[in-house]
């Protein structure tokens, strides 16, 4: 006997399969959370389910292979849910007009149990309610369901500043923050570049309002700088021509009470800051900017190797000689990046060498011809390195009177000049045997490198023998890869355990910070000191230390 009601669907009785034949006799109807179970090769149970349900159930069939199929009232297969398969699986489906049972067949004389496990009606299909991590946001989002106004918000935003910055409350005594990046008025969309992730994050509008605005959870050490970009232009171009136009759209945040730097000739070349109650003190720059007193000197540089000229300049504290026996020599990368306000290297170099936490340090900041030249050169260049080994440190001693022992000679760089670093350390060991690497693109690899060689430096290190040089490796812990792909984190720390595994000396430390050289400028003092530094008994510092 066959029943039928609009909308719903249901089969009772005999069933007819497609050659007209009489069907198999109906087994026990299937209901939510009533299973039944049966023995043969062959079953069929009816559903009565309504359009649009979305339903879950479980089929075990033992050691014996079994297909499950959706099939209609005259017994024609509609869907094949499960096919060959044996034990216990899951099935889901949603049901449409004509899905009147579920039809099984094993491929043996065993036993089975078959349920519907979840059950959910059209009218009940609607996502759990927005939980927001900002409590602040939390209380700002029913005030606007409620037809409410911003203003109010909007004052106490300007009181406090932005980032909000709110305790995580469901933890206590948890060392985590909630931090919520906020824009008001936008009428696109804003996007924020240097927040605790990797990614161009865009921040989100609550409801109808002025407010936008995305919330992380964050460590209560976080340091970071970041920019926002309110209404970019969606251009109908490729995903670089896109980030250009979120680039050409950044701006320091104008809610924030920190803009750095504080004199820059407008918003767009600013950033915002922010430093969390536990950010580690920044070795050299406790007590902010400050006038360097050694003298930096600035020349330019031909490279025969390279066919290029490129500036290069050089800074010695107060009462340096650049040919003392204990002198340090630091090479630094990106060197103009490294001589403003934004990373006072100088002035950090004069307290460092002032109050005795490392001995007299040289250091010379080089220069890219171009920067396409900087994504050709600094990558795992032989030629670069050679440069640096064979033309650049015996200009330094003509030019400067600098003297250079390797083991008092450390290479240092950012992102690309990090990786630079490293593979230059290791391709003349016999000229610098320290490498200090801030954040270093250690997922890069040549176009050529096959798929299991991602990691070109890494593969590097475990293909040969240890060599006399030692590391300061560090990275951020917002710098970490997606959609699949390793990031700066991931790649760093997998370098790290190589070089350790080879037996090198490492010392390694992740800062809660991004590709950011407010926090690079930071970590740059602490490579320093555990590469060079002086106990109080003015005795030098080795560190094998992961930090």
């Amino acid at each position: 006997m066959l029943m039928e009601r609009a909308g719903r669907l249901m089969i009772l009785g005999m069933m007819m399969v497609p050659n007209g034949c009489a069907a198999l006799p109906d087994g026990s109807p299937l209901a939510l959370d009533v299973p039944v179970s049966g023995t043969g090769r062959d079953a069929v149970h009816s559903l009565d389910l309504d359009d649009g349900d979305y339903v879950e159930g479980v089929l075990d069939s033992g050691t014996d292979a079994a297909e499950l199929r959706l099939i209609d009232q005259e017994g024609r297969p509609i869907r094949l849910l499960l096919n060959g398969t044996a034990g216990r699986e899951v099935f889901r489906f949603v049901a449409a007009p004509g899905m009147a049972a579920l039809r099984l067949t094993l491929r043996g004389t065993g036993g089975y149990r078959l349920a519907l496990t979840r059950r959910i009606a059209v009218a009940d299909q609607h996502p759990a309610p927005r939980r927001h991590l900002s409590p602040t946001i939390a209380a700002l989002a029913e005030t606007v369901k409620r037809g409410g106004g911003t203003d109010a918000f909007w004052r106490d935003v300007a009181r406090r500043g932005t980032p909000l910055v709110e305790p995580v409350t469901d933890a206590p005594g948890s060392d985590r923050f909630t931090m919520t990046f906020l824009a008001r008025g936008a009428h696109r969309n804003v996007r924020l570049l240097g927040g605790p992730t990797s990614n161009h994050e865009t921040l989100e509008r609550l409801g109808g309002s002025d407010v936008w605005f995305k919330s992380f959870v964050v460590p209560a050490s976080t340091r970071l700088s970041y920019q926002i970009a309110p209404d970019v232009p969606d251009l109908p171009g490729t995903c670089r021509e896109c980030r250009m136009a979120i680039l050409a759209q950044l701006q320091a945040d104008p809610l924030n009470h920190r803009p750095w730097p504080a004199d820059a000739p407008d918003r767009y070349n600013q950033v915002s800051l922010v430093e969390l109650p536990n950010a580690p003190s920044q070795p050299g720059l406790e007590s902010g900017w400050a006038e360097p007193a050694g003298r930096l000197v600035a020349e330019r540089f031909a490279s025969r190797i390279l066919g290029n000229t490129r500036d290069v300049a050089v800074y010695a504290p107060p009462g340096v000689d650049p040919a003392g026996e204990d002198t340090i020599l630091l090479l630094l990368f990106d060197g103009p990046d490294y001589l403003d306000r934004h990373a006072p290297v100088p002035t950090m170099l004069d307290r460092l060498t002032g109050d005795g936490r490392l001995s007299s340090v040289v250091a010379v900041f080089i220069a890219n011809p171009t920067a396409e030249a900087r994504n050709r050169e600094l990558p795992a260049n032989p030629a670069f390195a050679a440069m640096l080994a064979d033309e650049l440190l015996p200009w330094l001693g003509e030019r400067m009177g600098i003297r250079s022992r390797p083991d008092r000679t450390v290479l240092a760089g950012s992102s690309y000049g990090g990786l630079a670093a490293v593979y230059a350390a290791l391709a003349r060991p016999d000229r610098f045997a320290n490498a200090l690497s801030l954040s270093g693109s250690f997922w890069w690899h040549p176009p050529d490198a096959p798929p299991d060689r991602s990691e070109h430096m890494a593969g590097l290190v475990a293909s040969r023998d240890r060599l006399p040089v030692r590391f300061f490796l560090s990275a951020g812990l917002f710098e970490s890869g997606s959609d699949g792909e390793i990031g700066i984190l991931e790649s760093s720390r997998h370098l790290r355990d190589v070089l350790e595994a080879k037996g090198y000396e490492v010392t390694y430390r992740d800062y809660a910070a991004g590709h950011d050289r407010f926090a690079w400028r930071g970590a740059l003092g602490d490579g320093l000191i555990a590469l060079f530094g002086r106990r109080g008994d003015g005795s030098a510092i080795r560190s094998g230390t992961r930090g």
